[in-house]
């Protein structure tokens, strides 16, 4: 008999244990990372347990009528275990919590399903449960990634570029200079698009001294002064995930960015990383696609994957 319940503080570490037990969860989903920032969402996160066993998790917040699937990350999604959870049990969960939302007064659930990349073992039951439920397809943002069992090899400019930057004594590695990266990011920021870094560098300090081996920076550097970066999320043994890429205008002349991506590809590759996943290249729920983006990622390697949301109307 599965039963519903929204998630307290008191579940924390049973929350946790079943985050890391399961075939599509990250660290992302852990209370550390999704905590930090409860003060700008209403949790409203569910468990799913069958008598006393956590056999679904669905970490998710609140805004009106709505249920999202958590807008605090970037995907989320029932998280359930390997073993003894079938497309059945889905049904069943997706049923009892929706019977569930309708009595708190949800309307519509917004829904972010974990990419495939992200999962360790075979996990889209939620995808068929959606389309029996009628749901609509909303939002479609396409990445770009690279198997490295089987990695596509820079194109020729690339290649030529990496030889370039190691000329010119381009060094790449792993950097402890958070805040002086942190500025260089923000003033490319703001000078290209008129805003800041979604974390603050507080925020980034706070994630990355809970989560040090998941959260790590690298630079191309020449003497003293940063050309490139990238903060680096590993999730597991599966994706090495990019963001907060930048690079400055003696970096884009010295081609370092492209040396330090040869140096992440390959370093990632070498610690038995699946994926390599460069991010999106999308805006507007990808209604926008920044092409001249998506071509640099894709002359690196990288393939398309979409991160994909999905609504659903549940009281009308």
């Amino acid at each position: 008999m599965i039963t519903i319940e929204q998630y307290n503080d008191s579940m924390s570490g049973l929350w946790d244990d079943a985050v890391r037990a399961s075939r599509n969860g990250t660290f992302l989903h852990l209370r550390g990372y999704m905590d930090y920032h409860r003060d700008r969402f209403v949790d409203s996160s569910l468990v799913a347990r069958d008598d006393e066993r956590i056999v679904a998790l669905l970490p998710a917040c609140r805004d009106g009528d709505t249920l999202y699937s958590h807008r605090g990350l970037t995907y989320g999604g029932w998280l359930v275990p390997s073993r003894h959870f079938d497309v059945t049990t889905m049904l069943e969960v997706w049923n009892k919590a929706t019977d569930l939302l309708r009595g708190i007064g949800i309307a519509n659930i917004v829904y972010k399903a974990v990419p495939h990349i992200y999962h360790n073992y075979p996990c889209e039951e939620d995808l068929y449960v959606l389309f029996r439920a009628g749901a609509q397809l909303v939002e479609s943002n396409i990445s770009a990634t690279i198997d490295l069992d089987e990695p596509l090899s820079f194109d020729r400019g690339n290649k030529r570029n990496v030889n370039l930057a190691i000329k010119n004594g381009v060094v790449v590695g792993e950097s402890t200079r958070w805040a002086d990266y942190w500025q260089v990011l923000d003033s490319l920021l703001m000078e290209k698009y008129d805003r800041h870094p979604v974390h603050t560098l507080e925020e980034i300090d706070l994630l990355r001294s809970r989560f040090p081996e998941n959260i790590r920076l690298f630079t191309a550097t020449q003497g003293d002064e940063i050309l490139a970066g990238v903060v680096m999320y590993f999730c597991g043994n599966e994706v090495a995930h990019s963001q907060y890429i930048a690079s400055t205008e003696r970096g884009r002349e010295l081609k370092a960015l492209t040396l330090l991506f040869d140096h992440l590809i390959k370093g990632a590759a070498q610690a038995g990383f699946r994926y390599f996943d460069f991010g999106i290249s999308t805006e507007d729920g990808g209604r926008y696609l920044n092409e001249g983006l998506v071509r640099q990622k894709c002359r690196l390697g990288g393939r398309g994957i979409v991160y994909n949301t999905y609504k659903l109307t549940i009281n009308e």
